[in-house]
């Protein structure tokens, strides 16, 4: 057993590691943790923000039409940014974002950022098309912990597997402390340049959130300063609960973990979604939030979170879900089991992770495809009546996959395609294995043989 000083210096220790980890990532006079977003329609614009000290005085963009020839310099058009600056941990940084306006549709452009001194290096971004038209996009659950040496294989190995992407999707939890200013440096730091040249729309998650010296929940000290996000919903939920339309697809995020402390901000944020899904002019319709519909992981439920939301994505005709939170992997719907799920009366539920942290999983009763103890990330593509998903492991095996393909009616078809892949992953992690009882052992096991007998029941 340890003794009290041993302790104490355990902790110190601990301490003293992430206080090094701090130290690692100081800001300078020279950009870093560049990201894309909008703010505004995404063919006709894009936004940057990007990180440096207080000693930068001056904040600006510049940006040319993409061209094979070194000379860019000398075309670009510079545009003032707006900077805040921000006190963390101590010490002050500046925060810097740039709108470039008036864009063409459908135009690749090289931009880059600084303070005309000190410059980011030459990055390149595609306007979207002005009207409905194919498009890839990448979503991932939560990343959270080991960011930097576990996680950054998740995204690096999704954008590897489809550089095409428009858009990058994040379901909550980034980080794992919400205001610790070493882990969003990770989270940077692994994203790296596919930042730059990929926009980020982003969710928060429960570790996004801390409690203020009121004991009032607040959304990171970061998480503004960070991105550059819509500002189009529920007032007070700016950048944290926003919608945006991309080439036929109504994008829509919501924040489940405000919602979940607070019963007026669900009511807020509910009755904006009503208002958002009734003029929607799309064929499609993507909702993301951080809090599973259903859940994946053993004993959690959110069930005040689904009584309210669910009813009003069958209502609009919701097709796909995009979560977090559970730390493990499921897919399905919610329907009777024994009826066909060819035609889906609601949208399909997606709970995935792109991080190291795994929980026990749950193999409940919507689920038609899950996973335990593997980190996965996903493709969607969207082109014209056919939605294609595709998640894979993040060594690069297709895991799980299925089409949706819309009628002029609406009406969804579902075109299960995991029933030829590999068999599902379903080993419990290994502190779990460590630490069950026998008799726990043994309950899972029994889960995973219903839910085997569940699914045989579930196909036509």
């Amino acid at each position: 057993m340890k003794t009290i000083f041993q302790i104490f210096c355990l902790v110190l220790t601990q301490l003293s590691v992430q206080a090094q980890l701090h130290k690692d990532y100081p800001a300078s006079a020279y950009p870093d943790r560049v990201i894309l977003g909008w703010q505004a329609n995404p063919a006709t614009s894009q936004s940057v923000n990007w990180r440096t000290d207080s000693t930068v005085t001056k904040a600006v963009g510049a940006i040319t039409e993409a061209d094979p020839s070194p000379d860019l310099a000398s075309k670009a058009t510079l545009i003032s940014a707006t900077t805040e600056r921000v006190g963390m941990d101590g010490k002050t940084v500046l925060y810097h974002s740039v709108h470039f306006n008036d864009l063409k549709p459908a135009t690749k452009y090289n931009y880059r950022v600084g303070d005309g001194t000190h410059w980011t290096e030459w990055f390149q971004f595609t306007t979207a098309q002005d009207h409905p038209a194919p498009f890839s996009f990448l979503y991932f659950g939560d990343a959270q912990n080991d960011i930097r040496s576990l996680w950054s294989r998740a995204i690096r190995g999704a954008y590897s597997k489809l550089p095409t992407v428009s858009l990058m999707i994040h379901a909550g939890d980034l980080i794992n402390s919400s205001n610790a200013d070493w882990q969003w440096a990770e989270w940077f730091e692994a994203g790296s340049w596919i930042n730059g040249v990929v926009p980020t729309l982003a969710v928060p998650g429960n570790h996004e959130y801390f409690k203020d010296e009121q004991g009032k929940a607040r959304v990171s000290r970061h998480w503004r300063p960070s991105f550059v996000l819509p500002e189009n919903g529920p007032k007070g939920f700016e950048e944290t609960a926003y919608s945006f339309d991309y080439q036929g697809t109504r994008f829509i995020f919501l924040n489940s973990q405000l919602a979940l402390v607070d019963t007026s901000a669900m009511t807020r944020q509910a009755n904006w979604l009503i208002q958002t899904l009734s003029k929607n002019p799309n064929r499609w319709t993507v909702i993301t939030h951080h809090h599973p519909i259903y859940s994946t992981a053993k004993g959690r439920d959110n069930n005040e979170w689904r009584e309210r939301m669910e009813p009003i994505y069958r209502k609009y005709h919701v097709d796909l879900v995009l979560q977090g939170h559970d730390h493990t992997y499921g897919r399905g719907l919610n329907m009777p089991l024994g009826k066909s799920r060819k035609h889906p009366d609601g949208p399909i539920y997606v709970v995935s992770v792109s991080g190291p942290k795994m929980y026990d999983i749950g193999l409940q009763d919507w689920m038609d495809r899950a996973a335990s103890n593997t980190q996965l990330y996903q493709t969607i593509t969207i082109n014209s009546d056919k939605l294609t998903y595709q998640s894979y492991t993040v060594t690069g095996e297709k895991y799980d996959s299925f089409e949706l393909v819309k009628a002029s009616n609406g009406q969804n078809t579902l075109n299960d395609q995991a029933l030829v892949l590999a068999p599902e992953r379903l080993e419990l992690p290994v502190e779990y294995r460590k630490k069950y009882t026998p008799e726990q052992l043994d309950e899972y096991q029994n889960r995973f043989k219903n839910y085997k007998a569940r699914k045989q029941a579930k196909k036509e």
